[in-house]
């Protein structure tokens, strides 16, 4: 994460460090590492209220990242034709300006909220918790929430979802997993997207991407799609599938699940806190009791879902 560009400081969270914010004045007086370390104990702290009110209300929350153009959106748009006839769906959109993704996702007959992020290149837990209670998640099963499309920074900042989904388009290089490690270590799934462009591109390698990924120790799965023309998303459908079964299954055990915490895949973070344990302390409750924990479920595989 970028420590010196000023993105830790976004729309959501800069109320914490301007005027009399809880983080305007470290111990010495001036902007420090101090405040750097305060923003981010209070985006985890909200993004752990984010994931309690979601499993409270049933939805399992999926973060989906990559570069600008890699086809979140299209992707979005193919998948609620597939499901939204019997998967209740909702989408949080991020951008720096504009609604126009959120556009195409309503004329889908979908809920979707678009946060502007203004210079922030990623979402933050703030961000996503205000924008939860702007949408209705009665009879909402699955939400989606498209990051500000970017390889480096969305990776660190956890935003209370469940599951982290890194695309990769074929007009990229099959080089991002090597270049970007935090990025595809962070993701419990990675989709090579574009995929129908592979006759015309033919220096792009599906292989050779996966190996990389192999090479940062993950063991995630990894599958090629394409939403143009006659184009494939079932590997991503089937797994959405699953997803949405072991979401159910944790919640009838009273139990939550962060992204990487599964035997396949390389958690970002050193501990498990959830709400209410530890140093992240219990925000606006809204369950009697915090969930506990899953490091891991049968639905989750680890295998190839390549077409």
């Amino acid at each position: 994460m970028c420590d010196t560009c000023g993105c830790n400081i976004t729309p959501g969270n800069e109320h914490l460090v301007r005027g009399d914010g809880k983080h305007a004045h470290t111990a010495d007086g001036r902007a420090s590492v101090e405040v750097l370390a305060g923003l981010l104990a209070e985006n985890d702290h909200q993004a752990a209220h984010n994931r309690e009110f979601l499993d409270h209300h049933g939805v399992l929350a999926l973060n989906l990242m990559s570069s600008p153009g890699a086809g979140k959106t299209s992707l979005l748009e193919r998948t609620i034709d597939a499901l939204s006839a019997r998967v209740g769906i909702a989408v949080i959109e991020g951008d720096l300006e504009t609604e126009n993704d959120a556009r195409r996702i309503r004329a889908k007959g979908v809920q979707a909220v678009q946060i502007a992020t203004g210079s922030a290149c990623h979402l933050d837990a703030h961000m996503v918790g205000d924008a939860l209670h702007r949408l209705d998640l009665h009879g909402i099963d699955l939400l989606f929430i498209e990051n500000v499309g970017n390889l480096v920074c969305p990776a660190s900042f956890d935003l209370g979802q469940h599951r982290n989904v890194t695309l990769l388009s074929v007009p990229e290089g099959d080089d991002k997993p090597a270049k970007y490690p935090v990025m595809f270590r962070a993701a419990d799934l990675v989709l090579c997207t574009k995929s129908d462009l592979l006759e015309v591109l033919p220096e792009f390698d599906p292989e050779r991407a996966e190996r990389q990924l192999r090479e940062l120790a993950s063991r995630v799965p990894f599958a090629t799609v394409s939403v143009r023309g006659a184009g494939h998303i079932e590997p991503w459908l089937s797994w959405l599938e699953e997803e949405l079964a072991a979401q159910r299954a944790r919640l009838a055990h009273g139990r939550t699940m962060r992204p990487g915490d599964h035997p396949g895949g390389t958690a970002r973070h050193a501990h498990a806190a959830m709400p209410g344990h530890h140093h992240h302390g219990h925000a606006h409750h809204e369950l009697d009791h915090a969930p506990a924990v899953d490091h891991g479920h049968p639905h989750t595989h680890s295998g190839h879902g390549r077409e």
